[in-house]
């Protein structure tokens, strides 16, 4: 059995928390040549609009918009992401499985339980993946070889922190807003419609998207950009080799 090998993985407690959080990002990379995956840890099927099965054919949809090397989905349950040994195996096993440089994960902060709850799940996971002696075997039976990611940052949702990075994704703006669109029975669509038990949600009223394209143009203006995505370095500093090409960004205001 074989699976691809990607550069980034990006892992989420919800389906469609990449897109909305780094989805301008994911675009970006995969325009640069790099394969990109995602890994959903729960099939959405707390949230107050749609069903996981429409959350999946979403999920899907919005894959090809990004232009995703691989999308997986754990099944973990919406609302009890727990911090236990066979949650963070299956987490160690996606992982191990595509082998990322770069790990993107949940925000260490937020308002919504299961975010904090995916993020520790996750950094842990990838601690642990880098050890011989946890053994993780693939579905066909085959012992996985052990892999820690080179690189872990936490994408912003509802709680801001002060950003490490801003990356520019102002020529991938549109596509970013195409793939949140995707997921249409969560966010605002005209063209959706709501059954009579689905009430408007914090994310589905078209405020929402406002504050989106705000904070993004917030983010953005400090670097320079439209549009800016801020992601938060985990596990100290970063080490260059070329400081000239990692500050090779001229600073808009100085």
């Amino acid at each position: 059995m074989t699976h691809p090998r990607l550069d980034v993985l990006a892992l989420a407690a919800h389906p469609d928390d990449v897109e909305l959080c780094a989805g301008g990002t994911v675009c970006l990379l995969v325009r640069q040549g790099y394969a990109v995956g995602i890994v959903d840890f729960t099939r959405g099927e707390l949230g107050s609009r749609g069903t996981p099965e429409q959350r999946l054919e979403e999920a899907a949809e919005a894959a090809a918009v990004l232009g995703l090397t691989a999308r997986e989905n754990l099944g973990l349950p919406d609302g009890d992401i727990a911090q236990t040994k066979e949650n963070r195996e299956k987490v160690i096993r996606m992982i191990r499985r595509h082998r990322p440089h770069l790990l993107l994960v949940n925000a260490p902060e937020c308002r919504h339980p299961d975010h904090c709850a995916a993020a520790k799940l996750a950094t842990d996971a990838a601690f642990y993946a880098g050890l011989r002696k946890v053994v993780t075997r693939e579905d066909d039976g085959a012992e996985q070889e052990p892999w820690r990611p080179h690189h872990i940052l936490h994408y912003m949702q509802a709680v801001p922190f002060t950003p490490t990075f801003v990356v520019d994704v102002t020529e991938t703006w549109e596509q970013r807003i195409e793939a949140i669109r995707a997921f249409r029975s969560q966010f605002f669509n005209p063209d959706y419609v709501a059954e009579k038990d689905e009430p408007e949600t914090y994310v589905s009223n078209p405020d929402f998207f406002r504050w989106i394209e705000a904070r993004a143009r917030t983010y953005g203006y400090q670097v320079g950009a439209t549009y800016g995505e801020p992601f938060l370095y985990r596990g100290g500093p970063v080490g260059v080799d070329d400081l000239m090409a990692a500050l090779g960004r001229e600073r808009p205001f100085r």
